[in-house]
């Protein structure tokens, strides 16, 4: 779990005796101390027998702070030149107090924020939001199918899942609606249509920019501006960004249908991003595999009719 200092970033060593010692060296003696680098925390001010140090980071995590007095103490007495009693201490009018809890009381706090933060993130993983992308959905000319199907199903699978907005196909507007709910906790994002390859589907293009924790399978390839092709291909994405799993499926519903087993599937077993969409690509690649093969069948039915004089 990590603290917000806000504005209490201060804490002050008192009393110490000091001679000419180095006010470098101490801020690098209590930064070792707490985790923190060269540059994240500085000596502010020694007059009489007060030290005072400022820490240059807005967050800490529990564990560098809680019930670390003892050993900053031990640390700073080691500097040339610092000296420490029996009545030195380590004080802070901020969070930054912690640090001279005793140790006891320290480990209780960091057991319960450990199981807070747990308690948190699961939480967190467990919201999914689903947003549909689309000129057509967004100027009403279709209905939105693949939303509440999705928040259907992912609710029957222990989600809290609603639904997000729907986003026009271009990439600045994909990528604001991953990253803010992102950022609003959600866990999961789900995005439907865009994985195209014409220059207007931009979902997979949005993802790749937000993360370079993503993975993006061809599902069929094409040679570029062939036809409408302004791409070389369909693909699929799953990323991570900032903790949240973002999955771009289709815009088809019957594809959308298809495709849910296998993201049930690699949800249930907390699959990583490269398998889940390798699997999802699989699974779309075989559905246009099998509409190649039934063309091919259709074919050579038709020849067979016309050698035997059927047409």
């Amino acid at each position: 779990m990590e603290y917000r200092l806000l504005e209490k970033t201060e804490l002050w060593i008192s009393p110490v005796i000091l001679k000419v010692a180095d006010l470098g060296a101490c801020a690098r003696a209590v930064g070792n101390v707490l985790g923190l680098d060269e540059g994240q925390i500085m000596v502010t001010d020694a007059i009489g027998d007060r030290l005072t140090l400022d820490i240059l980071v807005p967050t800490v995590k529990a564990a560098q702070i809680v019930a670390r007095q003892d050993e900053v103490l031990k640390a700073i007495s080691e500097v040339p030149g610092v000296g420490v009693t029996s009545e030195t201490a380590v004080h802070s009018a901020g969070v930054l107090g912690l640090i001279s809890l005793d140790k006891e009381t320290g480990r209780e706090l960091l057991e319960r924020s450990a199981a807070m933060r747990d308690e948190v993130a699961g939480r967190i993983a467990k919201r999914a939001m689903v947003i549909a992308t689309g000129p057509e959905i967004v100027n009403g000319q279709i209905k939105d199918t693949n939303t509440p199907y999705l928040v259907g199903m992912l609710r029957e699978v222990g989600y809290t899942a609603s639904a997000g907005p729907v986003v026009e196909d271009k990439l600045d507007s994909i990528l604001l609606a991953m990253r803010l709910a992102a950022e609003n906790a959600y866990g999961l994002i789900v995005t439907t249509g865009g994985v195209g390859a014409e220059g207007k589907d931009q979902t997979v293009e949005a993802l790749l920019t937000l993360t370079d924790d993503a993975f993006a399978p061809y599902v069929l390839k094409f040679k570029r501006e062939e036809g409408r092709h302004a791409k070389d291909g369909v693909r699929l994405g799953v990323g991570l960004w900032a903790g949240t799993l973002i999955v771009c499926l289709p815009g088809p519903h019957d594809e959308v249908e298809l495709l849910w087993p296998v993201l049930k599937q690699g949800l249930l077993t907390v699959a990583g991003p490269k398998l889940l969409a390798e699997s999802l690509a699989h699974a779309l690649r075989g559905k246009f595999l099998a509409h190649s093969g039934e063309h091919i069948d259709n074919r050579h039915h038709n020849l067979a009719e016309m050698i035997h004089g059927s047409k």
